[in-house]
């Protein structure tokens, strides 16, 4: 009798042990999912989606009736409602540490200051570069006064490495170098393509006619120099790289699949963006979106979700094939000569120095827009690139074509009799600012 007793309790302290034991084991991993999740809420880089916002994954091929609808300039909104708040939703990986990798120089190459060097500057005559844009030739065009020519970028306290043609070729032996985006980004490419073509016999290089993609072949060393127009990196209807102005600009906010076709073969990969999301608000046509009905909202915004956008096909096929990304930062404009020259009325009509103030910063640049490109870069690792050539040119409202261009449209006796009214401070004469550009490409090459 005893033994049984003794043999009944034994059982019930085994039961009390074991469910101690289950106790203790479901505490542990409820402390756990508790201590991730506080930890995952108080994360300002984590990505939390909203249960009030709809969440868009981008890059995803949709096609109807067999075929991917295609924007092109004669594409339109079938009718255009408020902006929903959805948002693109990016899981690309998270970088490999809080701060961007640094390079064994302590040096900021971008803060300093412009010399004038006429003894190693220019680094090649306009025109001797076959290659050369009339939207860009100022000398060709009229102006007269060349100094724009002489500005050497000075770093404070070190020296941006020196340009060496043949070093920049052994660099691009084999390997397809792409710029992608807009007029800048294209100035920037003639730039490089003027920079290099001098040493190339003329039987051993080419250039493709102009096109969405145009392309600079050098023979001898199996490499190319390419532009891709693709001014806001998205599909949209400005593709065409000529009949591009239009009234109503209409993006997908959610795909870069047309243009990534094209980037995604290259080695070396320059993007910029910007001005184009300062002409007023865009209309959003989301790729799931069947009836072609189109959102409205700011250029600021818009280029917010684009950025995402793009940074998920950087992270999802940039990185992982090993490609060297690099993103341009804002180019600055010039267009009231009143933010360096108090109570003046112009623009960079007739400007023949740089701005000496150092900090200079003008309202063709946006810091807002600024931080975001910081923002979405800083998720993609170190291993994207960025050429910050904003303020280094902003001190530089000398640069610009001003009159000196060819213009495709007639000018009026009302323009032509006030040059400051027509004069494009937008743009970048070559030689000049943008060959710096390169240089500092070169530099992180």
């Amino acid at each position: 009798m005893m033994q049984q007793r003794w043999n009944r309790r034994k059982t019930h302290l085994h039961l009390l042990a074991l469910l101690f034991v289950f106790f203790m084991v479901f505490t542990i991993l409820h402390n756990e999912h508790s201590i991730r999740q506080i930890h995952e809420n108080s994360d300002p880089e984590s990505h939390r989606q909203d249960a009030s916002i709809s969440f868009v994954k981008p890059n995803v091929l949709i096609s109807r009736n067999g075929a991917s609808e295609i924007l092109d300039r004669f594409s339109k909104c079938n009718g255009t409602r408020d902006y929903s708040g959805r948002k693109v939703s990016w899981s690309g990986r998270k970088p490999e540490s809080n701060r961007r990798k640094v390079r064994s120089e302590t040096c900021d190459v971008f803060s300093g200051k412009w010399v004038f060097d006429n003894t190693s500057y220019p680094l090649y005559n306009e025109s001797e570069c076959p290659y050369m844009s009339d939207q860009l030739a100022c000398h060709k065009h009229g102006r007269t006064d060349l100094r724009y020519q002489y500005w050497r970028w000075q770093p404070h306290g070190c020296n941006l490495k020196k340009w060496n043609i043949a070093e920049m070729w052994e660099k691009l032996r084999g390997k397809r170098l792409m710029f992608v985006g807009d007029s800048l980004n294209r100035g920037q490419w003639i730039s490089m393509v003027c920079l290099l073509q001098s040493v190339i016999p003329a039987d051993k290089k080419s250039m493709s006619p102009n096109a969405p993609l145009t392309i600079f072949r050098a023979e001898e060393y199996n490499a190319t120099i390419e532009f891709l127009w693709a001014p806001l990196l998205v599909e949209s209807n400005s593709d065409d790289p000529v009949n591009h102005r239009l009234d109503e600009r209409i993006i997908r906010p959610d795909s870069v699949l047309k243009h990534s076709s094209e980037w995604e073969h290259a080695d070396i990969l320059v993007f910029n963006t910007y001005l184009w999301w300062r002409q007023g608000p865009v209309k959003l046509l989301w790729s799931a979106e069947e009836n072609g009905a189109c959102e409205e909202l700011d250029g600021r915004e818009a280029m917010e979700l684009v950025m995402t956008t793009w940074a998920d096909w950087v992270a999802a096929r940039a990185i992982p094939l090993k490609k060297r990304v690099f993103f341009v930062t804002m180019s600055p404009t010039h267009l009231w000569s009143r933010e360096w020259e108090l109570e003046s009325e112009g623009n960079c009509y007739d400007e023949k120095t740089p701005i000496e103030l150092e900090s200079y910063w003008g309202s063709g640049s946006d810091q807002p827009t600024m931080r975001i490109v910081e923002k979405v870069v800083n998720k993609l690792s170190s291993e994207v690139t960025v050429l910050n050539i904003t303020q280094l040119s902003e001190y530089r409202k000398d640069g610009h074509p001003s009159i000196y261009r060819k213009f495709w449209e007639e000018l009026s006796p009302q323009q032509l009799s006030n040059p400051a009214s027509y004069s494009d401070c937008i743009h970048w004469c070559l030689p000049g600012v943008p060959d710096v550009w390169n240089e500092l490409l070169f530099h992180f090459l």
